[in-house]
């Protein structure tokens, strides 16, 4: 077996377990899961290795998923010591082997190396410290390609500049050889005849630093006693002894000359560094010596320059500058003068500031004020201050603003109450002085006081409120009703026609009212306007008069607020009075949905829907008009803004008025459609013209004619059928009166576009309903009955059937059209469903007519013999019965459909013909029953042709071959 394990994967055998082949990874993983795996707790240890210890799962074991995870990475590919395990079955003998297996394998048996225990295999040659811990793939083997973008810089680039810089670094170093040498001992000598050189004649002889420091201190004088001492010491008198004496003298003579020697020494090495430093900067000496005599001239020029210089100051000084001095000073002063002379006269405007104040707020001028109380304020805080006489006005002012807020308040409600309560006639002016609610705006923008707007909005609110109460009491007054009830209780007790004069002047009244309000929401938009510096104010162009508002100006942040409101003003009042309307349309009450809580017994009747229950058509129409005209001039009001709530309570009353219409209609049209005898009518001359305007015009409503007109088209004949176009509709009862239905609900729907959908939908579900009842009636059986007469259902009553079918589907585009044109795109369209199912109806009504036939001949041939006499009875009965379906269908079917009815038929009677012959096992063989039956089909054949109901091919003979086929298609 280890011969193969070279050339197989490592999954296809366990290395320790005998007699061990796996098909799949699954059996080879199972294997090790059952025989070399221990479970511990909740953990999984793998012992798949030498000695039951795998090396790459650690002792304490993982999960079972991290377990199936590490089988397939390091035991499906390559498992440890497999190697050996193959080298060891492969190449050592049987004996070998034993001797392999027998071993005993202990710690003494690992033949591994240090470096081969501390390094990985798996991560190759480790190069540095990144390869040593995540292996040879952390560095990027590729060579990195030379840019694109930099030219390729050879040796040869640099040539030119090293040719170049050589001779340069050549000419400097010969030039280093040519420097002056520093100055020999021979030169000095030379130089200084007097200097003794020693033996010695390197620089450490004439070093400086040999020499005392005494004698290079700056404080160096020799008249110091001390000093003297220090040079001269051997000028010490000795001890006071006659001995001493006696021999002092040779040896002082001696230390003098050494002294001197010393100090000729001394000054020998001086003189060598000063020689030394003299030739160094020899030539900056010179040059200095030089420029010092040049220095010394430009001085005394400078000098000389310098006292003229001043001398022409102080002449200067005394012609000219202190006369402009004495000039200024004076200015200063006059200056002064007229600061003074400034500050009393605004002191003494000030002092006029109280009864000006007084005058402007009698005008009314309250711009005027507030900017005199504010500029006066500014003067105290800026060019008063400090002044004692003035201590008190600044309070007094304060309180003169405060004044001045309570008058402009209570100034603007009066002014808003009697300006808004004014009789609402057509001949009022919309406005009465402008100019005193200019001031009295622009006064609270000025304070910064915008709740003139709330204010503004709680008198509109006021003013229709007692607008609509007046108008109903004038209404309730001229009604006939009881004085005894409430205001309330009279008003659902209003006709129809009452009601109708009541939503008119409440509309007419409001919408007066709301232009009263448009007139002063412009007034007081203009006034904040001209506070905002956005215009400016016109006298001249304008009849309103207001004050200028000096340098203040409404600030942006606020002229945006105020005009936000002001807009949101003019909406909520136009909503509101739509609301108003709407309550009155909606509940027939005074009753706001606000004083709900305040009598609870009032409210009974707020959804009442009275339009439904005693309102006409035409009734519906002029409350339409007047809705759609208050709606238009609150888009007038207020462009851009849609307010309909007018317009959903009228909806919803058209809506209900629209279902009971729609209720009342269907149950008469169900009503007829029960007793409908399902014969052929006359069709009036009105109708037929009102399916031409449909047909021509696509309109449902005939023009209105004059009576004589009127008269001559009654006089016209009826006739038989319905035209419409070259096709003839044999009709019943019912479907002319569904006909002028469906034109009654497209004309409403044209007359009243908010109920058009509504309409739609009522129609579709009438279409719908009388599709099903007529399918209940027709094929259900449920028309025989006393009621309508009929016996049984005939074919004739089922072809009238498919023709009104017909016809519905004829109109339905049209209904369609005519829907499209008031609404638009039809969210849902209810009529194609409607349509799919008179088409089903259809159909099955067509089945029904094969199937009436296909069991007559039936029944015809199932007693039918292959025997003399020809023709037989059942083929005499069988062309009995399709000369009667022809004569039943003939004036009800067009020839079209007469045509396919028959070819049905015909098919259905060769299908069970077929069926006949071969029960009866005859067959085309030229044979006598063979014959009996070519002239039965020959007589079935030729009397088919009186019918004329069938293609000339269809009666050939040669067409009936198909009968005596196996199996023919019905």
């Amino acid at each position: 077996m280890s011969k193969h394990y070279d050339d197989k994967p490592a999954w296809t055998f366990c290395n320790y377990c005998e007699k061990t082949e796996f098909n799949s990874i699954q059996q080879f993983m199972k294997h090790l899961r059952e025989k070399h795996c221990t479970k511990e707790g909740g953990s999984f240890v793998c012992r798949y290795g030498e000695n039951n210890v795998c090396c790459s799962l650690p002792v304490e074991g993982v999960n079972d998923t991290d377990y199936e995870r590490h089988v397939y990475k390091h035991h499906t590919t390559t498992t440890p010591y497999s190697g050996a395990s193959r080298k060891v079955s492969s190449c050592s003998t049987s004996s070998d082997k034993q001797h392999f297996q027998d071993h005993k394998w202990t710690l003494y048996s690992a033949a591994q190396n240090l470096p081969a225990v501390l390094n990985d295999p798996n991560k190759g040659k480790q190069r540095d410290f990144f390869t040593k811990t995540w292996g040879d793939s952390f560095v990027e083997l590729t060579d990195v390609p030379e840019p694109n973008y930099l030219p390729h810089i050879t040796i040869h680039h640099f040539e030119h500049y090293l040719k170049k810089i050589g001779k340069r670094h050549k000419r400097h170093l010969k030039l280093n050889t040519i420097l002056p040498k520093p100055p020999t001992h021979a030169d000095l000598l030379q130089t200084f005849p007097t200097l003794r050189i020693g033996k010695c004649s390197d620089k450490s002889s004439f070093d400086i630093s040999v020499i005392p420091k005494i004698f290079l201190q700056p404080n160096f004088d020799l008249s110091n006693l001390d000093t003297f001492n220090i040079v001269y010491p051997h000028t010490i008198p000795p001890n006071n002894n006659s001995s001493t004496k006696l021999s002092a003298g040779p040896s002082a003579v001696n230390s003098a000359k050494l002294l001197q020697e010393k100090l000729t020494h001394y000054l020998d090495m001086v003189e060598v560094q000063i020689a030394q430093q003299v030739a160094q900067k020899s030539e900056a000496f010179f040059h200095a010596m030089t420029s010092h005599d040049v220095l010394m001239e430009q001085l005394g020029q400078t000098i000389a320059l310098v006292k003229k210089l001043r001398e022409k100051i102080q002449k200067i000084d005394k012609d000219l500058v202190k006369d402009s001095l004495s000039i200024i000073r004076n200015t200063r002063t006059c200056n002064n003068y007229h600061q003074v002379y400034r500050k009393l006269k605004i002191m003494s405007t000030v002092m006029q500031t109280q009864p000006t104040i007084q005058l402007l707020l009698s005008s009314p001028d309250y711009v005027g004020a507030l900017d005199l109380i504010h500029t006066t304020e500014d003067l105290l805080r800026q060019e008063l201050a400090g002044i004692h006489s003035f201590r008190h006005l600044g309070s007094e002012l304060t309180e003169m603003l405060r004044v001045i807020d309570t008058l402009m308040t209570e100034e603007f409600e009066r002014y808003s109450t009697a300006d808004l309560n004014r009789p609402l006639l057509d001949n009022e002016p919309l406005i009465l002085e402008g100019e005193k609610l200019t001031c009295i705006v622009m006064g609270m923008l000025r304070r910064g006081h915008y709740s003139f707007i709330d204010m503004y909005q709680r008198e509109i609110i006021s003013a229709i409120k007692a607008a609509v109460k007046q108008v109903v009491i004038e209404v309730v007054a001229g009604s006939e009703q009881s004085g005894d009830q409430s205001l309330d209780e009279q008003l659902k007790t209003l006709s129809v026609e009452e009601w109708a004069l009541l939503m008119s002047n409440t509309s007419r009244v409001l919408l007066n009212l709301l232009r009263r309000v448009k007139k002063g929401y412009e007034i007081m938009l203009r006034a904040v306007d001209i506070s905002a510096g956005k215009l400016s104010a016109n006298r001249e162009s304008e009849d309103i008069i207001v004050s200028e508002t000096g340098d203040w100006e409404l600030p942006s942040s606020d002229y945006d607020k105020v005009k936000t409101k002001l807009n949101a003003l003019l909406v909520y009042v136009c909503k509101y009075s739509q609301e108003r309307c709407a309550q009155l349309l909606s509940s027939r009450s005074l009753l706001w949905p606000d004083d709900k809580a305040k009598d609870d017994t009032k409210t009974s009747n707020i959804s009442s829907h009275w339009l439904a229950e005693k309102a006409t058509v035409k009734q519906l129409k002029e409350l339409a008009s007047l809705m759609n005209h208050m709606t238009q001039q609150c888009e007038i009001i207020c462009p851009g803004v849609q307010i309909n709530c007018l317009k959903s309570a009228y909806t919803i009353q058209a809506t209900k008025f629209m279902n009971k219409f729609h209720i009342n209609t269907t149950t008469k049209l169900f009503l007829i459609l029960d007793g409908e005898p399902w014969r052929q009518t006359d069709v009036p001359a009105s109708f037929q013209k009102l399916v031409d305007c449909i047909a021509d015009k696509g309109t449902f409503s005939l023009p209105k004619e004059s009576a004589t007109n009127k008269n001559e088209n009654e006089k016209i004949k009826v006739d038989s059928v319905l035209y419409i176009g070259q096709e003839k509709f044999a009709v019943v009862g019912t479907v002319l009166m569904l006909v002028n239905i469906v034109a009654e609900y497209c004309v409403q729907a044209e007359e009243i576009p908010l109920c058009a959908e509504s309409l739609l939908r009522y129609l579709s579900e009438l279409l719908t309903q009388f599709n099903a009842r007529c399918y209940k009636l027709m094929l259900g059986a449920e028309a025989v009955s006393e009621k309508t007469g009929l016996k049984k259902i005939t074919t004739t009553n089922l072809a009238l059937l498919l023709r009104a079918l017909q016809l519905i589907l004829w109109l339905i585009p049209h209904v369609r059209l005519h829907f499209q044109g008031i609404i638009g795109e039809l969210p849902r369209d209810y009529l194609d469903v409607v349509s799919q199912g008179i088409k089903e109806h259809a159909q099955d009504v067509h089945a029904k007519l094969l199937e009436i036939m296909q069991n007559l001949m039936s029944a015809e041939l199932k007693n039918w013999d292959a025997k003399p006499p020809v023709p037989s009875k059942s083929f005499q009965n069988i062309c009995k019965h399709l000369k009667k379906l022809h004569e039943a269908v003939l004036n009800v079917l067009p020839q079209d459909q007469i045509q396919k009815l028959y070819i049905g038929v015909h098919s259905s009677f060769k299908v069970t013909f077929a069926e006949k012959l071969q029960k009866m096992n005859i067959v085309n063989d030229g044979g006598v029953t063979h014959g009996l039956v070519t002239s039965e089909l020959t007589f079935y054949l030729k009397d088919l042709k009186t019918v004329k109901a069938f293609p000339a091919e269809h009666l050939e003979l040669a067409a009936m071959k198909d009968i005596w086929t196996p199996k023919i298609q019905r």
